[in-house]
């Protein structure tokens, strides 16, 4: 399992469109191959898919986001607004910040690389559990009734 489990994140995809398809799986190649004890959290709803990346198994510990649109993806991280942006560059307010990708050719690597080692380090920073934790997993955390109907058309995913 990890990286190498796609098959359901694959046919979470099919909707979207190619550009799309690839900037996602382009943007989770990028953060397992930095990462690879991470894991991957997928959430699947109506209009989205998120893959998001932890140091544990828990939502509440992600330190970046994929987050699947129709026309983009857009790249969070999570506590972003406790992480330095000197090029101005992440868009939100609050504490989820992210930029938007439409062409990975585009996306700034090198400085999100470090504005990702910050994130990650706040992440294992504040985790609250002593257990022995999981890493390197790929999880599938839900998937909506709705988006089962979408990816379907039936109600049995």
């Amino acid at each position: 399992m990890g990286k190498e489990t796609v098959h359901d994140l694959v046919k979470f995809l099919l909707p979207y469109p190619d550009k799309v398809k690839a900037a996602a799986l382009w943007l989770r190649e990028f953060v397992w191959d930095l990462y690879p004890e991470s894991n991957e959290l997928i959430y699947v709803d109506a209009l989205s898919v998120a893959i998001g990346f932890s140091p544990s198994d828990r939502a509440g510990d992600k330190f970046c986001s994929i987050a699947v649109h129709n026309n983009h993806v857009n790249f969070g991280l999570n506590k972003g607004s406790a992480i330095a942006d000197p090029n101005k560059i992440l868009s939100g307010t609050g504490i989820y910040r992210f930029i938007r990708v439409t062409n990975v050719e585009d996306f700034p690597a090198g400085y999100i690389k470090k504005m990702l080692a910050e994130a990650y380090h706040n992440s294992v920073g504040g985790l609250k559990t002593t257990k022995q934790q999981i890493t390197g997993q790929t999880i599938v955390k839900s998937v909506s009734p709705a988006a089962k109907v979408r990816l379907t058309g039936q109600q049995n995913l």
